[in-house]
């Protein structure tokens, strides 16, 4: 039982990396398939370990499978890619391709087979790409390119590069069918045989590439045939990994010289004295025009004087990168080399770890006008005796790089520079400058001046005011305030600005590159202060999406303003809010709440207040504010009466029942309650027809007679109301109808009804329907409802009938024991 579910593991394990690297198995054939196209119908599905050729859409425009591990293409693998124009399958293990495999690619412009296994080359692959213009077989293991020609019908064809290690012959016929090429590639370091004229069918050729080591050291005639071939005046010949020996391993280029090349690169070239003595002979008279030499590395010492005599001064160009001297301390370089460095104008010694160029030698450049000595060594001691104090040193000298060296003092290369009269392009870039000085001298005719890649923290009056193209981009910069009247290009990218320069400095400016600063915002203001600026490259920067950024951002993508803003616009990207961080500006949409933030906030308050007055007047209207006051009003009572119950219980003072009812009413009806009430239950005159007794007086509570003066009202209506038996309520119109305006009364009724209603007596002076109570009287109502009440008869008759009910009502329970 564990076996199977450890395959069961494995398999989901396998099928999660494949859907990670964006493959996918198809369930009719078992081939995988590829889905990671772009909107431009390009589908990278290299580095993916594909086994076979897997399924993309039919609408692929480009399909790049290099570096899989596919091994055989079918017939049926690329069926139905009619629209395919480039197809790449480099690196892969292809050793199997079936003769259609490419019939379908009639669109096919590009084909990549490089760096794979086949053995041989089949004509049928290519016999329907007649609209192939780029074929790359290089380094495949075959050994000839075969019969009949595998080219014939590229017609379209414009680039070819084929060969390796394995390639032995090339016969002629093999590229028939191949009439003009702007770009041809062979390696054939390992070729033996080679029939002459194989490549000469080619006219024109722009530009070919050879590789021929081998021959060059152990078969001179095969090489000689092979340049013959290819060498004409307008064909830039490219030769690589040479080494030369001795005098007879250079004679091939002799060729060359007779097809009179004009441009001659040497790439990844060892040479010996005696091989440059012969190389300088082979083209004495050569039109030569342009020679490069990208790795070169000298074995002898530098001992070139058998050459002397040799003319070359056809020769426009001369350029070395990486130069390597095997033994530095043997190689002498002598002042007699006016015939090599006179004529050139324009001379470069890229990369190759030089230190000095002694006056002298600088002294022979007459003619240069472009010089070139970037990533090179120099110093500020060594520049000082390059431009020694000759006169007429460098004196057509127009261009001059010296980025990537040791440079540190800005003052001393200005200085030295300034005897140069026709100076400018200056590039010193890449260096150690951290300061800028006051003041510098620099040659009037100085236009472009490249400062990047420093350490530089501020700008000074140092800087030419002639300057047309100033370069300060990586520096340590905030500010700008240099005024720079005939400025038309400024790149300050990789700084620290905040803001935009002011336009005002740069009446002329054109171009102005601000990336990867810490830029806020700009606006439609600060543009306008440039009066000339036509485009801006300001991405990469901290923006605050504001809604007025946003806005001027979006009318500038639509190239609405003047200025057009030339990088993507993918590189416009939120720093804040929090919530917008890393959101392109241009996909931001903000809401009226952020960008109408007075507007909204107005409304809103707005709002809030109709919303605070609408609840204020429904609360009024439910008498809310009534409950509340009267529930506060009890609370704060309540506790006053429980610390008087506790003081009087300390002082054993007199009995907490004192009057035999609270008498509240309204200040309408005080009248029938002084001349009715009073009179009748305190004072009482008549006698008890049933019992012949008279009835007992009683004592009432009264606010006007009995509260005590200069306590608070609240106090008195509670100590009424907890030292009366009973509470007597005169209800009228007065009563209820009434705003209860004193507001003591009105929390002796909140307090009695929320006592309970067993102690309370109700007297209706007037008929009174339930309904014309207040709502906000609850209690009241719930009495009615629930209590019987006494009703103060008109006639007089009854009077007698009611004051003995009323009694009987006051007496309670106490009579009744009685």
């Amino acid at each position: 039982m564990g076996q199977p579910s450890c395959c069961c593991c494995t398999f989901l394990l396998l099928l999660s990396v494949t859907l990670c690297r964006g493959q996918r198995l198809n369930a009719d054939d078992g081939r995988s398939s590829c889905s990671r196209c772009n909107l431009q119908l390009f589908c990278n599905c290299s580095h993916s370990r594909f086994m076979h050729v897997p399924l993309v859409t039919d609408r692929a425009l480009a399909l790049d499978l290099s570096f899989n591990n596919i091994t055989v293409v079918t017939d049926d693998d690329l069926a139905g890619h009619r629209l395919l124009r480039v197809l790449d399958l480099r690196g892969n293990s292809l050793s199997v391709i079936h003769p259609s495999a490419f019939d379908s690619l009639w669109s096919l412009e590009e084909l990549d087979l490089s760096n794979n296994q086949l053995p041989a080359l089949n004509h049928s692959w290519f016999r329907k790409l007649e609209a192939l213009q780029r074929l790359n077989l290089l380094n495949n293991p075959y050994r000839y390119l075969g019969s009949p020609s595998v080219f014939y019908g590229l017609i379209r064809l414009r680039r070819l590069a084929f060969g390796g290690p394995a390639l032995e012959e090339l016969r002629r016929g093999d590229l028939c069918g191949v009439t003009q090429l702007e770009e041809l590639t062979v390696h054939g370091n390992n070729l033996s045989s080679y029939d002459s004229g194989a490549l000469a069918d080619i006219w024109p050729l722009g530009r070919v590439t050879l590789s021929l080591h081998g021959p060059f050291l152990t078969n001179v005639p095969l090489a000689s045939a092979v340049l013959a071939d290819v060498s004409y005046p307008e064909t830039s010949v490219i030769l690589k990994d040479l080494h030369l020996i001795g005098n007879l391993s250079v004679q091939p280029l002799r060729e060359s010289a007779r097809g009179r090349v004009r441009s001659l690169s040497l790439q990844n070239l060892s040479i010996s004295d005696e091989a440059l003595v012969g190389f300088l002979v082979v083209s004495d008279g050569m039109p030569l025009t342009t020679l490069s030499v990208d790795g070169l590395t000298l074995t002898g010492e530098g001992r070139l004087e058998h050459a002397s005599w040799t003319d070359h001064r056809s020769m426009d160009e001369f350029f070395v990168r990486k130069l390597v001297v095997l033994d530095i301390f043997k190689f002498v370089m002598t002042a007699k080399m006016n015939f090599l460095l006179q004529y050139q104008r324009k001379l470069s010694f890229i990369d190759s770890k030089l230190f000095l160029f002694s006056c002298q030698t600088i002294q022979l450049m007459v003619s240069v006008q472009y010089l070139d000595l970037s990533d090179n060594l120099l110093t500020d001691l060594t520049l000082g005796c390059m431009l020694c104090e000759k006169d007429g040193l460098l004196k057509d000298l127009r261009v001059l790089n010296m980025s990537g060296n040791i440079l540190k003092s800005l003052s001393t290369v200005s200085r030295l520079v300034a005897k140069l009269t026709k100076l400018t392009h200056l590039d010193i870039s890449r260096n150690s400058y951290s300061f800028m000085p006051s003041s510098c001298s620099w040659p009037s005719t100085l236009r472009f001046l490249n400062i990047s890649r420093a350490k530089l923290t501020t700008i000074s009056p140092c800087l030419p005011t002639s300057l047309e193209v100033l370069d300060l981009n990586n520096n340590d910069l905030s500010a700008f305030t240099l005024p720079l009247p005939a400025l038309r290009e400024l790149y300050l990218s990789g700084n620290k600005f905040l803001r935009l320069p002011s336009g005002k400095l740069f009446p002329n400016l054109q171009t102005l590159t601000i990336q990867s600063n810490t830029l806020n915002t700009f606006g439609h203001s600060d543009l306008r202060s440039y009066r000339r600026l036509q485009t801006l490259q300001a991405g990469q920067n901290k923006f605050i999406c504001s809604c007025d950024f946003v806005t001027f951002l979006r009318s500038q993508f639509k190239g609405d303003g003047d200025v057009k803003l030339t990088d993507e616009g993918d590189s416009y990207v939120c720093d804040s809010p929090l919530y917008l961080q890393g959101e392109p500006v241009g996909r931001v949409r903000l809401s009226v709440v952020v960008c109408q933030r007075v507007l909204f906030v107005s409304l809103s308050c707005g709002l809030a207040l109709f919303v605070w007055i609408l609840i204020c007047v429904l609360l009024w209207k439910l008498h809310t504010f009534w409950y509340l006051k009267m529930t506060w009003a009890w609370l704060k009572a309540k506790r006053s009466s429980k610390v008087r119950r506790r003081r009087k219980a300390k002082e054993s003072s007199e009995a907490l029942l004192s009057f035999d009812a609270f008498v509240s009413y309204s200040e309408r009806d005080a009248g029938w309650v002084e001349n009715f009430l009073v009179p009748e239950l305190e004072e009482p005159s008549g006698t008890d027809s049933d019992d012949m007794r008279s009835p007992q007086p009683l004592t009432l509570c009264l606010h006007k007679r009995d509260f005590i003066p200069g306590q608070w009202i609240v106090d008195n209506i509670m100590s009424a109301i907890e030292r009366s038996r009973r509470t007597i309520f005169v209800l009228s119109e007065n009563f209820v109808q009434s705003d209860w305006c004193r507001y003591e009364l009105d929390f002796s009724h909140f307090w009695l009804f929320d006592a309970g209603g067993d102690a309370a007596i109700l007297i209706l002076l007037e008929p009174l329907a339930k309904d014309n109570v207040p709502k906000r009287f609850c209690k009241l109502r719930k009495l009615m409802s629930s209590t019987t009440y006494l009703e103060w008869p008109q006639e007089e008759e009854r009077r007698e009938e009611f004051w003995r009910s009323l009694r009987s009502a006051l007496k309670g329970e106490d009579e009744e024991d009685s």
